[in-house]
């Protein structure tokens, strides 16, 4: 009796050392490892990614698009993959939409293919553009319950569209995001700018590097050229030090 008693209690003691402290909770595994490369060189104590309710900036850069966007009413964050532009102008339009700074918010990005042709897609409007705007739902997911996004979409407070039926809108009391703005052309670049209205904000996110366009058809860094010297139009550029993904986006960049 005594020593299956001391099973009993070993193995409570062995049962209890999966749990975290002060929590009712088990832990699948007590060493999470994050690299997928399983490279020592990439390992840091600060991988281990946490949602936090007030964004914070990484690094520099970062810090400047935000405040150009608490600045200004128009901001362009272009530059390198990876280091957060879309995922920052959306954490600030959440931020806008919850202090009451805006009524609703927009996001919109081009239809475009990433180099290869997905052909008819079946569903009504929303399945056939629900590929395209993936990454914003997933942003918006990160900020917001499941169940709070879809209510406020249902009610129109938040928006999803694409740059085609943007067209003759007048956008008041609204928080605008334009993403992967390097598939836009000139010409649809002039027409979302436009679009501007008052109490509004607008944040335009690219990268003129990874375009999906033929070569010449981006007009992102032309527009951007000619706005940049206005004083409310913020312009906030990345490189391959800003980048907040996996270090090896870092040393790609540079190489391909």
């Amino acid at each position: 009796m005594a020593k299956r008693t001391a099973r009993r209690a070993a193995r409570r003691m062995q049962e209890h050392a999966h749990y975290d402290e002060d929590s009712n909770v088990r832990r699948l595994f007590d060493e999470p490892q994050w690299s997928p490369l399983d490279n020592t060189k990439y390992k840091s104590d600060n991988h281990e990614q946490k949602y936090r309710k007030n964004i914070r900036a990484q690094n520099d850069t970062q810090q400047k698009m935000l405040d150009a966007i608490d600045e200004r009413p128009l901001v362009f964050a272009v530059g390198a993959a990876g280091t957060g532009k879309t995922y920052l102008a959306i954490a600030k339009a959440v931020e806008a939409l919850d202090s009451g700074a805006v009524r609703r918010i927009i996001l919109s990005r081009p239809a475009v293919e990433a180099g290869e042709s997905l052909g008819y897609l079946p569903g009504d409007m929303e399945e056939k553009l629900s590929p395209y705007l993936r990454p914003l739902y997933d942003a918006l997911c990160d900020r917001l319950s499941s169940k709070r996004l879809k209510a406020l979409m249902a009610e129109g407070v938040i928006e999803i569209a694409p740059i085609a039926f943007m067209r003759g809108r007048t956008l008041n009391n609204a928080y605008i995001v334009i993403d992967e703005a390097q598939n836009c052309t000139y010409g649809q670049l002039k027409m979302l700018l436009t679009r501007l209205g008052w109490n509004s904000s607008m944040v335009v996110t690219g990268d003129p590097e990874q375009s999906d366009l033929l070569p010449g058809l981006s007009g992102l860094s032309d527009v951007v050229g000619k706005l940049e010297g206005f004083d409310n139009v913020g312009a906030v550029r990345f490189s391959r030090q800003d980048v907040v993904r996996h270090p090896l986006v870092a040393e790609m960049i540079d190489v391909l």
